[in-house]
C-alpha cells in the first residue's frame, strides 16, 4: 500500500505535523537504538536454532527486516519459522525458554534481549530527543506505541519514561486482545488514550509493518525513519516522508527567527 501523496519535503511534513495534535512514537529504532539490541537477540536465537534443524538458508539481518521487524514477538517467531517451512505449536506465554514452541522460542529471545540491555544499557537518539522537545514545545501530545513487551524496561533504561504519560506496549495489546502491526489497532488505541482521533495524530515508525499500520489507520501523517530497512521500502509501505534522523524535521534557528512576513520583506527589499 502506498502513500496517497508524493513524498513530502521536510518543510511540508513539518507544516502538516504542526496542524495536528498528537505524535505517536514507535520505540525501538525510533526513540532508542534498541532495534540493534533486538537484532542481536534474534540472531542469538535463530542462528543456532536453524543450524540445529538443518534448515537453510541460515539466519541473516535481512530476515529480521523482512519477517520480524515491528511485529509482536511471537508473531515474529511464527513469521520467520514459516519462511523456512517450520511449524511449531504455539504453546503458552508461560513456556520455559528451553521449550521448542513459538512462545518458548520467543521467551528465549526475550531473555537474550534483557541480558544485552542490562549489560550495555541504551541511550536515546539525540535527534529523536530534539524532535520530541520540538513537538512538545509546539503543544502536541505524545505517546509511545510499541509491539515490544519491554517498553517500560527500555524507556526506563533510556531515562525517558517520564516524558510519556501514555505507553501502549505488547502487554497492553495482549490484555486488550488487539492485533499487532501491521494492523492499526495499537496506534488507534494510542490516539484514543490521548483523547484524539487517528486523523489528528502523526505516526513515527522505522519498520515496514509499523508504517503499514499508520497508513491502514488513516492517520494524519506517517513519518518513516530509515534505520536500515531502506527509504523506498518505507515509502512503498505508505510513509508520507522518510528521513534518516528526526532532527531533519526540527527547524534550524534561522528558520525559527524568520517569519513569513519577514521573508517577504527581505525578498522584495
Amino acid at each position: 500500500m502506498t502513500s496517497p501523496t508524493f513524498p513530502l519535503s521536510p518543510a511540508q511534513a513539518r507544516d502538516r505535523l504542526l496542524g495536528l495534535r498528537g505524535v505517536l512514537f514507535d520505540l525501538d529504532g525510533v526513540l532508542t537504538p534498541t532495534a540493534d539490541v533486538h537484532m542481536v537477540a534474534w540472531s542469538r536465537l535463530f542462528t543456532p536454532y536453524l543450524e540445529d534443524q538443518g534448515v537453510s538458508p541460515s539466519y541473516s539481518d535481512a530476515d529480521y527486516f523482512k519477517y520480524i521487524d515491528g511485529k509482536p514477538r511471537y508473531d515474529g517467531v511464527r513469521s520467520l519459522l514459516a519462511s523456512r517451512g517450520i511449524s511449531l505449536p504455539d504453546g503458552d506465554p508461560t513456556d520455559a525458554a528451553t521449550q521448542d514452541t513459538v512462545c518458548g522460542l520467543g521467551n528465549r529471545k526475550n531473555a537474550a534481549f534483557n541480558e544485552t540491555l542490562a549489560e550495555d544499557g541504551v541511550t536515546p537518539y539525540p535527534g529523536s530527543l530534539a524532535f520530541l522537545d520540538y513537538v512538545v514545545k509546539a503543544g502536541l501530545q505524545v505517546a509511545v506505541v510499541t509491539s515490544s513487551r519491554n517498553g517500560e524496561l527500555t524507556l526506563g533504561a533510556a531515562g525517558i519514561r517520564d516524558r510519556f504519560g501514555i505507553l501502549v506496549d505488547g502487554n497492553l495489546a495482549a490484555k486488550r486482545k488487539l492485533a499487532g502491526k501491521p494492523a492499526p489497532d495499537t496506534y488507534e488505541l494510542g490516539a484514543e488514550l490521548l483523547g484524539l482521533t487517528p486523523a489528528e495524530c502523526v505516526v513515527v515508525e522505522d519498520a515496514e509493518s509499523g508504517v503499514q499500520a499508520g497508513r491502514a489507520g488513516d492517520f494524519g501523517l506517517v513519518l518513516g525513519v530509515d534505520r536500515g530497512v531502506g527509504p523506498q521500502t518505507l515509502l512503498d509501505a505508505g510513509a508520507d516522508i522518510v528521513v534518516s534522523d528526526l532532527d531533519q524535521l526540527v527547524p534550524r534557528p534561522s528558520e525559527l527567527s524568520t517569519s513569513p512576513e519577514t521573508a517577504t520583506r527581505e525578498a522584495t527589499a
